[in-house]
């Protein structure tokens, strides 16, 4: 079995689990033909050999290695269906095509710049998560140290967003209807029960679950940045 087909096997394996469905016939039923011709249950005992699988009866399990390798391919995937989505705007059936063949032949570093250029997303389009990768625990402990969450800042206090991160993609829409999108400087005028905000001349009401999607950089006050120059 060659390689490609392998990591399509696993992957699908994966998906299924989130569905709910871990029997041999769902799995082949939902495998790609392109990426997995003449799929059947020869396939399974394969990857058990491989230390990829278990069986049991009709249950198919990852094993821990098994694990590894799916999450990274649908990792792989979801990522893709971002990049083309977001950034190159692309319909939903043309970057789910390029998905499927981005998932076989990105690198690792090629995944992570790709995870550090879209600002490490939760989610895919369609709001299933995306595994995170090592440059994700980077920017957890880095990059978040020097923002905070909009639901983490005080009444009057303003600052410049530097990231939004939606769980669902239509958010990311109707937050940039509103100017709300990186870049844009903000002040928070009141948190509940709802946040509002202030983008340039607009006043804006958001729910406290999309306040938490974005990231800002705090201005610091007048008084402790002279007090900085002055040190």
């Amino acid at each position: 079995m060659n390689e490609r087909k392998i990591e399509e096997l696993v992957e699908t394996i994966y998906t299924e689990r989130e569905r709910g469905r871990d029997d041999a016939s769902s799995i082949l039923a939902n495998t790609w033909d392109q990426h997995a011709p003449d799929q059947s249950p020869d396939d399974f005992r394969e990857l058990a050999q491989l230390g990829l699988v278990t069986i049991d009866g009709e249950r198919i399990v990852l094993t821990k290695e098994g694990e590894t390798q799916a999450a990274a391919v649908v990792r792989r995937h979801r990522l893709a269906e971002r990049l083309f989505s977001d950034l190159l705007e692309l319909e939903e059936g043309q970057a789910e095509n390029h998905a499927c063949e981005f998932e076989h032949i990105l690198s690792a570093a090629a995944t992570d710049s790709v995870c550090t250029l879209l600002g490490h997303p939760p989610s895919c389009p369609h709001g299933k998560p995306i595994p995170a990768g090592p440059c994700c625990g980077v920017f957890q402990s880095t990059v978040r140290s020097l923002v905070t969450r909009l639901t983490h800042m005080d009444v009057g206090a303003t600052g410049r967003i530097v990231l939004i991160a939606p769980r669902f993609h239509d958010r990311m829409d109707r937050l940039s209807a509103l100017g709300v999108t990186p870049g844009a400087e903000i002040r928070l005028h009141q948190r509940a029960p709802a946040y509002v905000i202030e983008v340039g001349e607009t006043t804006i009401a958001i729910d406290t679950e999309i306040a938490g999607e974005i990231y800002v950089r705090r201005h610091e006050p007048a008084a402790a940045a002279d007090s900085k120059r002055l040190a």
